[in-house]
């Protein structure tokens, strides 16, 4: 039997858990693929840019690389291995400092050696390639790329119900399925493609818990980051699992009063 595309896993996905939003594949490329825009084409940060794409046919990828940087948020190019981390960000993330950015902080840790010691228990970045590419799963080109990880967006019960699927083979209740610490961009690229180097294996990535992100996402809207190998599994296992077997319990008409 051939391998399944990740055309195809995308679109099984999307069927299943009834997403009305397209799954995202991330790859690296050593060449750029013909007709795509760069990130800051579509928007400066990769979160806004890729929740876009799943929403949106308009655009339908976008790429990146160390020398393709302009106008794209400095925050970004170091999650995905293009810049050395800015200096100013542990500043303005957490407490801030009077010389930068004016004194602005978003106050999402504690303080700034609390920054540098999470960017140490990630371990160094790399980048996939020349350059980063997520391309909506639907367009992907022949011949497949070699797809690192997928990012789809979903409701609260589209999420949930994909992170019990991950559950359905695994003996571990605890690690399958985490909610990271961090950025936006490393729920949906960082750590499900595997680009840190102390991410855990075999294990997806739910959220994100980035407030700063609120502001581009439905309050009702999620994303789950998977690996690409964990996505061929979830696609064998959806005939054996409760979403075919028992989709009235996966997805509900009415919910009990």
């Amino acid at each position: 039997m051939a391998p399944i595309s990740f055309r195809e896993i995308g679109q099984q996905l999307a069927t299943a858990f009834r997403m009305k939003t397209r799954p995202l594949a991330v790859y690296g490329s050593d060449v750029l693929p013909p007709g795509i825009p760069r990130l800051a084409e579509v928007n400066r940060c990769f979160a806004v840019s890729l929740y876009r794409m799943a929403s949106d046919t308009k655009v339908s990828a976008i790429y990146l690389s160390a020398d393709t940087s302009e106008g794209c948020c400095p925050g970004g190019l170091f999650h995905v291995g293009y810049i050395p981390v800015p200096d100013e960000i542990k500043y303005f993330v957490s407490t801030g400092r009077k010389d930068v950015r004016g004194g602005a902080a978003e106050y999402l840790k504690a303080s700034p050696e609390l920054i540098d010691r999470c960017s140490v228990a990630a371990g160094p970045i790399h980048p996939p390639g020349k350059y980063l590419v997520v391309q909506a799963c639907d367009a992907l080109p022949d011949p497949m790329p070699a797809v690192r990880s997928l990012c789809c967006f979903g409701t609260g019960e589209q999420i949930r119900n994909m992170a019990a699927l991950i559950h359905f083979d695994r003996d571990d209740p605890f690690s399958p399925v985490i909610v990271p610490g961090g950025s936006a961009c490393s729920t949906y690229i960082t750590f499900p493609a595997s680009l840190a180097e102390n991410t855990p294996h075999d294990t997806a990535f739910m959220g994100p818990e980035d407030p700063t992100q609120n502001h581009s996402l439905p309050p009702e809207m999620m994303a789950l980051g998977i690996p690409a190998d964990m996505a061929v599994r979830m696609v064998k296992n959806l005939d054996s699992s409760f979403i075919v077997k028992r989709p009235q319990v996966a997805f509900p008409r009415h919910l009990e009063k």
